[in-house]
């Protein structure tokens, strides 16, 4: 057996799995670098993934991985950094156990992530949520279940993952009506609740049929929605609700979206952003400042404030269409 199977098994079972406590997503993301990372070296060098010593994933072979990740498979430069990071972590561990490798282990350690464009944040419009919210048909079990998950995501912001592991007991429709989530990194934190969003969620739970420990929206067998199922009802309902709202068919919505729209919602109503942090299970403040990117009413403000004295404020807009046109050029 040479050097790369022990590490990696040690890797997982000692490093991750009992010295971090690694929670289940992160594991699961590592393992499947390593799945793809194996089969790629197994194609390149010809040896079974047991037969492959650290040597043999030097930096060409992982430079060369990480490109055929974003060209052959088609992945984004997120997910392409992910798998470096997985990687680096791997060889950092390695580092110590084995010294004779260190020179290409250095040379892997120094892959730099690759940088890439940050686009504004999509979120959906006042009319856009109106839109979507009554998509769902009501008169079936599945469309109330879809219409409380719906509201319940875009009053909480919750993850997806935090918003399928939600159980009855999660729930506190008393006095204070607040749910509770496990989040990223393992963090509690406990989310308040509208009062139109503990009225839909009061109606759902009567006829909710499952213990307290079972899922608040469940499949049709009782289980624990995935993500994908989650990310299929919202673009069935989304291509719904653009007949009655057609902006809604020019932008690309995943789960995630609703999340940044409440978001948007907490700020447009004038929430702090650190309280907006707070609410989302952000770990760092600075994380939530994207919000303030795609708020164009803040920027509205600041240039207000920078229009000279004894001009009337506002956006210079031309008195004829023709000028317009020219001066657009």
């Amino acid at each position: 057996m040479t050097s790369l199977a022990p590490v990696l098994q040690t890797f997982f079972t000692e490093r991750l799995i009992q010295q971090r406590n690694a929670s289940p997503h992160t594991i699961a993301s590592y393992r499947d670098t390593f799945r793809l990372l194996l089969t790629f070296a197994q194609g390149r060098t010809g040896k079974a993934p047991y037969q492959l010593d650290i040597a043999d994933l030097d930096a060409v072979l992982i430079g060369a991985f990480l490109t055929y990740l974003e060209t052959d498979r088609g992945v984004s430069v997120r997910t392409r950094n992910t798998r470096l990071t997985a990687i680096r972590s791997l060889f950092s561990y390695a580092a110590l156990r084995h010294p004779e490798h260190a020179d290409v282990i250095a040379r892997v350690l120094a892959i730099p992530p690759k940088r890439f464009t940050r686009n504004l944040v999509t979120f959906l419009s006042a009319p856009e949520i109106e839109a979507l919210l009554h998509a769902p048909d009501r008169t079936c079990w599945i469309g109330r279940r879809d219409h409380a998950l719906l509201v319940v995501a875009l009053q909480t912001g919750l993850r997806v993952s935090e918003l399928t592991a939600l159980t009855i007991a999660d729930l506190e429709l008393g006095t204070g009506a607040h749910l509770r989530c496990v989040g990223k990194g393992r963090k509690q934190r406990i989310t308040p609740l509208t009062k139109a969003t503990r009225a839909v969620l009061t109606a759902w739970l009567k006829e909710h049929e499952g213990s307290r420990t079972a899922p608040l929206f469940p499949g049709s067998a009782g289980h624990q929605l995935s993500r994908d199922a989650v990310r299929r009802l919202l673009s069935r309902h989304v291509q719904n609700a653009a007949g009655v709202c057609p902006t809604l068919a020019t932008k690309t919505i995943s789960p995630h979206t609703l999340r940044h729209s409440c978001a948007m919602t907490l700020r447009e109503a004038g929430v702090d952003i650190s309280v907006i942090a707070l609410w989302l299970g952000h770990a760092d403040i600075r994380t939530a400042q994207i919000y303030l990117h795609a708020d164009l009413a803040v920027k509205e403000r600041a240039l207000a404030r920078t229009t000279p004295p004894d001009i009337r404020p506002g956006r210079y807009r031309p008195s004829d269409t023709l000028l317009a046109f020219l001066e657009g050029l």
